[in-house]
């Protein structure tokens, strides 16, 4: 099933769905070049990433195409969430593979982490569908804001931290931005059109169900919460070895 949406809402979903995976892919390129992997082993890293976000993205698509995630008034549907929570749950197992390992271990990773965030800016989307009285405002307008100030901070962010400063800044960055995506869900989940549905509004979320707004929640939201926990388990490993070298120059000392 497809919500009958302007073009330009299908535009800029597909900027968040397939742009932010692709702006990851180039992330860790860049790493594996950044750490002495050279551009051919960077290249294949990649190639493998967006292999596995292009099969998903496909695989996802097809799902939603044949409304396996839409929701019913009279049945509550859990295949969205296992949705979400599959490929968040396999991109953070795959930092675990040894070269991914190695190459997000490098102190420049939070910096670079950062930057496909800026693409959250597409948030304006749920705006638009706002608009158009598709979405209910207790969604759009929280999920709306909270994807747009992410997306315009995160460039300041990777500038801060590739200076060497704003770790401070940063930890609150990735702290807000999982904050924004677990409130968007909530509401999207309590707000959906749902046997005893707790939030009661006009109208449902029932858009987030439907193709295209389905590739936000289902494609787009598993990699930018992946990005947030890897960048903030990268800065409680700096922030726990200043420490360590503090206390290493004042035993020297």
């Amino acid at each position: 099933m497809v919500f009958n949406l302007p073009l330009s809402v299908w535009i800029l979903v597909a900027a968040g769905a397939i742009g932010i995976p692709a702006a990851t892919c180039v992330v860790l390129y860049r790493a594996a070049v950044a750490t002495g992997r050279g551009r051919r082993a960077g290249a294949g890293i990649a190639v493998a990433a967006g292999a596995g976000f292009a099969a998903w993205i496909v695989v996802d698509s097809l799902l939603a195409h044949a409304d396996v995630y839409r929701q019913d008034p009279a049945t509550l549907r859990v295949w969205m969430p296992f949705a979400l929570v599959g490929p968040l749950l396999v991109a953070l197992l795959a930092t675990r593979i040894p070269v991914m390992s190695r190459i997000l271990a490098d102190p420049g990773t939070p910096a670079r982490l950062a930057v496909p965030q800026t693409l959250r800016v597409v948030g304006v989307v749920f705006f638009i569908v706002l608009a158009l009285h598709k979405l209910p405002p207790v969604f759009a307008l929280p999920a709306g804001l909270g994807d747009v100030a992410v997306g315009i901070s995160a460039p300041f962010v990777a500038r801060r931290l590739a200076a060497g400063g704003g770790r401070r800044g940063a930890v609150w960055f990735n702290a807000l931005g999982i904050l924004d995506l677990v409130v968007a869900l909530g509401t999207g989940f309590l707000a959906a059109l749902a046997p005893h549905r707790i939030l009661a509004v006009r109208p449902s979320t029932e858009a987030l169900g439907l193709l295209p707004l389905t590739l936000i929640p289902t494609a787009a939201v598993p990699v930018a919460l992946a990005l947030h926990v890897v960048s903030l388990r990268r800065l409680s490993v700096v922030a726990r070895s200043i420490p360590v070298a503090a206390r290493s120059v004042a035993n020297l000392g």
